[in-house]
């Protein structure tokens, strides 16, 4: 995978500022970041549109060092970054996608001032030197498409479509008769349960119960012990169905 490659814009503000953007891309670089600087890349006697123009096409993302002295100069078309204003804002390079732009706020504490034509776009905030660990780590994993939190998978629909579609009243009541199942075959040890303390387990009325139960025996689920019909067994499709419904853990 190759480094993904970035230009750093800013403006000649002062020494230190500087100073500042050279060590902010010395630590992009440093982090598998392909940073392009004036600094490095650009020699006496370069053209400097050329320059500007070249890497804002060809980088994957532009950062703009937003300091108060580069919001002025790209608001009021100054300099190179007034220049760079200009190519982004215009049709000059129609290759260019604005979405690849990302403020950086290098400003004094309590302000986050961008350009007029970045308004709209979420920056990073570089302004406190305590904190720039954390800004790293929000722009890194940005650029490095790592982000902190996976968006998951949409799961699959648990409603069937209403339309010409009754609900399904009776796989609930058989859902109510094998969780009373199993809970009257926890208090036994034998290989079936008795008829009336299924009844007592149940809160539906004895004749909703009988009707439901009939239907779960009708489904396979459940039988009756041969010449013992107030005895209720188990069979091997019962025990899935409490497995799939997560009745019964297994």
């Amino acid at each position: 995978m190759n480094p993904p490659r970035v230009f750093v814009s800013y403006s000649h503000d002062s020494a230190d500022h500087k100073r500042w953007v050279l060590d902010f891309a010395t630590t992009l670089r440093n982090r598998g970041i392909d940073a392009v600087l004036d600094q490095w890349d650009l020699k006496p006697g370069d053209d400097l549109p050329h320059f500007m123009e070249t890497q804002l096409e060809s980088a994957q993302y532009v950062l703009m060092i937003c300091s108060n002295r580069y919001v002025e100069k790209a608001n009021a078309g100054e300099g190179g970054v007034g220049y760079e204003k200009m190519i982004l804002t215009s049709n000059l390079l129609s290759k260019i996608d604005s979405a690849k732009v990302i403020p950086i706020i290098r400003q004094p504490a309590g302000t986050h001032n961008t350009p007029t034509f970045l308004r709209t776009k979420l920056f990073v905030n570089f302004s406190n030197d305590a904190e720039l660990e954390f800004s790293f780590d929000e722009l890194l994993r940005h650029l490095l498409d790592a982000p902190l939190f996976e968006k998951p998978e949409i799961g699959s629909n648990p409603f069937k479509p209403m339309e010409n579609s009754a609900p399904d009243r009776s796989s609930d009541g058989i859902k109510e008769v094998m969780k009373a199942v199993a809970r009257c075959y926890n208090k036994t040890s034998a290989s079936y349960i008795q008829f009336h303390n299924l009844l007592n387990d149940l809160s539906m009325h004895r004749i909703t119960s009988e009707k439901y139960l009939l239907e779960a025996k009708q489904a396979g689920l459940l039988t009756a012990v041969r010449n013992f019909p107030s005895r209720i067994r188990l069979t091997p499709e019962g025990r899935e169905y409490l497995f799939e419904h997560g009745i019964v853990d297994k």
